[in-house]
Parts: C-alpha cells; structure tokens; sequence
C-alpha cells in the first residue's frame, strides 16, 4: 500500500469515528431537546478539532453553533438536525458494511459536517473562515433563515456541506420554494332540501386547483398538494382549501407564480377565496454558483478526484437563503451516497477523504482572493 492509500485510509477511519459519535446522537428536527443534546456533540467534535469552542445561538428554542475566525470572508454552512424521529436508531442502526456508512442522517448531512471538521482541521490557518451549523434546516430553516442571510451577506463564498446529487454531482442549481394555502370561504346549505342556497366551497376549489395547476411553466412547478373541505356528505360546503408546493429556478418565475396565485378571484357566485404564504427560499441560480464550480472543476485533479459534475435539484437548502442576499455559493460538496430521508440511506465511506481535500483546496484557493 502506497503512502498516499495509507494516510486516506487513516483520514477514513478517523471520519468513521466521527460520524459513528454524531449518528449515534439523534437530533430530530421536532424535538428540540434532541437538538441541542446534538448541539453539545458537535460543539465538542468542533472544540476537538478547531480548537475552540462555537457560539451557540438559541432561537425559539433552537440550537444552533457558530464558529468565526478573522474577518469573515469565507462561509461554510451545516446542519445537524434530521427528518428521523427519536429511536429510528432501533429500527436504522449505524453500520458500516463493505464500505457503506448506514444510520438515521449519516447522507443528509452528518458525514458533510464530519468532511468539514476534518478539512478545517487540516487548513494552516482559519482566518477568515465562518462555520456555521443551524437545527432547523430540515423544518424550512424558520429560525435560521435570517441568521444564515446576515451571516452570508458581504462573503465572498458559501460552501454548503449538503450531500452530492447522484454519482457525487455538485449543485449549481436549487429551485427557490413558495408555499401556499388557498382557502375558499362558501356558505352551508342542506345539500338535499335547498343546495342552491348555498356557495359549493368544494366546486369553487375544484376551479381553483385547475387553474393553480396551469400555472407551471418549463422549470417551474406548481403542484396542488392537501385537500381539505366539507363537513358531512350532505351539506354543501362552506369552507375548503388545499396547498400549494411551488419550484421555480428563476427569481422572476417565482415572482410570476406569486402575483398569479394571489389575483387569482373566485368563479362560484357567494365565494371569497383566501391566499395565505409566499416564497419561502429564493432560486440558487446558476449565475451565483459557476465561479465557484469553475474553480472546483481546475482544482479536482490535483486532488486525485474524478472530473466533477453539476446538477440541477428541485430541493431547496439553505445555499438558497446565501446566494439571495448575493452571495457567491456552491452547494452539495458533503457526502457522496444516496437515500436521503429514506430508508436506504447511506455514504460511501471511501469518498470522504477526496471531498473533505476538494474543501480544504477550496478554501485556501478563494483566501487568497481580496474580499470584494
């Protein structure tokens, strides 16, 4: 074995180690005592390896850790909340088989925050550099958002530790997200003796799904989702409502879907429609992340790495929220696997060590830009 295979293999097994420690401490969104039992853990990997303990920054009730070095000029953005409830572990535990990492966030994104440790731990110096690591992403980042905007604004990067898209690909795109209820208020009627004096909320929803539905467009998705309405089979409806998930990959297409969804009026005479929610993140747009991406595609073969790809994801991260307030941003450099928030999910144990490089080179490589 070369030296080189020698210390990847010693680099591996010490990641292992690490993500063993944070799988191991489950840290559901909901849960908010779970949180920070998480937030201790990797308060103290980061003490291990950084040298220092974070900042930690309660909001509502939710914790999360900053650590911040010189004068900001770099940022790299965590989670460590999961989708998985508590005791997941009984039924998903952590394993390693064949060089497969298994457990209850081991994709999304526990092993990305491993790499970043280990590749901060490797640089010569910090300066610079901000790691931030919020618990809420997975719950839409309500406590965070503004955090991660004020923390972002005026970087020269953001490197999001997200798991790879498939076959280790990095995110230049992120469809921004909006989410919608519409409500139609009607008026009951017994359905048998007199429907006419009544306002059908369910016929006048029915018109409105359809026209929610047309309002997609190429990239942009708009997808009626929850149905609700009606009291009894027998009495006309006086309310109903469903939800609405929105993608779009431009702001201008989530700005178009926003004014439609909200002039949209009422074809049911005796109705009144009822729009609630907007935008929720702003698109990753490609312009804010091909700089970066360049970057990382001239230094991956000095690395050892494969020719890197992009991708384009409908799911939104909160690489979202950076590249709104204009921060250059480029996600999916974590875990290279697959599964996330699935039962299959997983990490290729033997792609650490060259993802957790490509950070490292990196950073260094954007520190020794001017901050603009």
């Amino acid at each position: 074995m070369s030296t080189t295979d020698d210390t990847a293999r010693q680099a591996a097994a010490g990641m292992l180690e690490d993500l063993e420690e944070l799988v191991l401490c489950e840290s559901f969104s909901s849960d908010l005592a779970a949180v920070a039992r998480s937030a201790e853990v990797v308060a103290a990997m980061g003490a291990r390896h950084l040298g220092t303990r974070p900042e930690f920054v309660v909001i509502d009730g939710v914790t999360h850790l900053r650590w911040s070095f010189g004068t900001p000029k770099i940022l790299l953005l965590c989670h460590h909340d999961t989708v998985w409830p508590i005791g997941t572990l009984a039924t998903h535990p952590w394993s390693v088989v064949d060089g497969v990492a298994r457990g209850p966030g081991v994709f999304d994104m526990k092993a990305g925050l491993v790499q970043t440790f280990h590749a901060l731990a490797g640089l010569g110096s910090l300066d610079g550099v901000t790691l931030l690591v919020t618990g809420d992403e997975e719950l839409g980042s309500a406590t965070s958002s503004g955090l991660i905007q004020d923390t972002a604004r005026g970087l020269a990067a953001t490197f999001v530790m997200e798991a790879s898209a498939d076959g280790g690909a990095l995110k230049t795109v992120r469809k921004g997200t909006s989410n919608y209820t519409v409500r139609v208020h009607g008026k009951a009627a017994h359905a048998g003796l007199e429907p006419e004096k009544g306002a059908n909320a369910g016929v006048e929803l029915a018109h409105q799904i359809l026209a929610i539905a047309g309002l997609g467009s190429g990239a942009t998705t708009v997808t009626p989702t929850m149905l609700s309405g009606g009291t009894s089979v027998n009495t006309v409806p006086a309310a109903a409502s469903v939800g609405v998930d929105v993608r779009a990959a431009l702001v201008s297409e989530q700005t178009r879907v926003d004014a439609a969804i909200r002039a949209l009026r009422p074809v049911v005479p005796g109705t009144r429609l009822e729009v609630l929610g907007g935008p929720n993140r702003p698109p990753l747009e490609g312009s804010m992340s091909a700089r970066l991406f360049a970057l990382a595609q001239e230094l991956a073969p000095g690395l050892g790495l494969e020719p890197l790809t992009a991708a384009s994801v409908g799911g939104a991260s909160d690489g979202n929220f950076t590249a709104g307030v204009g921060c250059p941003t480029l996600d999916g450099l974590g875990a290279v696997g697959g599964g996330a928030h699935a039962d299959h999910e997983h990490v290729v144990v033997s792609e650490m060590p060259g993802r957790t490089a490509l950070l490292r080179a990196l950073i260094e490589a954007v520190g020794q830009v001017e901050r603009p």
